[in-house]
């Protein structure tokens, strides 16, 4: 399996869903506000799940196993189910639990904390509800996370924080500003990429999730992948998943 050229057709796939529920939208007459029309009818991320359950066919699980449309529900603590994106449930034993998240448009900043405070609660609902014995005696799950960002400029420039009362994370705060307006130093911030960057390094870094992925792509029609961080990459992502599923599958032969 070529991993960079079905990822590329995965990320291409994605901009030509939104494109296309768009596209669906105008001819109907009805137009959601901002760009939630590209969203509306979903599916967007389909190709990426297609190609993570294939890679995980290829590490040896079956097929049958892999759900990525339907029958997604697993139980929480907090909450009596959740929907998960790619769930493996092979011989009564939860494999893998993912999550594929995106954020595309101009409107970046109304969903950053939206998105950090879903990715952590999910995960922890879930290590809770295993905890509990909700998924029986099996060993712990893989917990991905997946996030897809649009590179556009918007989401490069720093952005300040608001440090009333207490000073924010030092990685959040970015380079001092030369002539602070006030006594105390003020710093430019980070860029709404950064923020998403730090997330998922955090995530895996706070063992809330096996391992995380972050993924910025034009929205082109042809469009062109970055990934920032080396820690985040697809490659490595894919490799903590394979691992998994090979120890998984040597378990059940003993």
């Amino acid at each position: 399996m070529n991993i960079d050229k079905r990822l590329h057709a995965a990320v291409q796939s994605y901009w030509n869903a939104r494109r296309k529920n768009k596209e669906k939208q105008v001819k109907s007459g009805r137009i959601d506000a901002g760009t939630r029309g590209e969203v509306t009818g979903g599916t967007q991320m389909g190709a990426l799940e297609g190609l993570v359950s294939d890679i995980l066919c290829d590490a040896g699980l079956k097929k049958v196993d892999i759900r990525t449309r339907t029958a997604l529900e697993l139980p929480g603590y907090f909450r009596a189910t959740k929907k998960w994106d790619l769930i493996v449930v092979s011989n009564g034993a939860l494999v893998v639990a993912m999550e594929f998240k995106s954020q595309a448009g101009q409107s970046i900043g109304n969903n950053v904390n939206n998105r950090s405070e879903e990715a952590v609660g999910s995960a922890k609902d879930i290590w809770t509800a295993f905890r509990e014995g909700r998924f029986g005696q099996a060993p712990p799950p893989f917990l991905g996370y997946l996030f897809l960002l649009e590179d556009r400029e918007n989401v490069k420039i720093p952005v300040a924080n608001k440090e009333p009362y207490f000073p924010v994370d030092p990685e959040f705060r970015g380079e001092p500003l030369l002539k602070p307006k006030l006594s105390l130093q003020q710093y430019h911030g980070v860029s709404y990429s950064k923020r998403y960057e730090l997330l998922c390094r955090r995530l895996v870094l706070e063992r809330l999730y096996s391992a995380a992925c972050f993924i910025m792509a034009t929205n082109s029609r042809t469009t062109r992948i970055n990934q920032p961080a080396e820690d985040l990459t697809f490659h490595r992502f894919v490799a903590a998943l394979r691992g998994h599923a090979v120890t998984f599958l040597e378990s059940q032969r003993i």
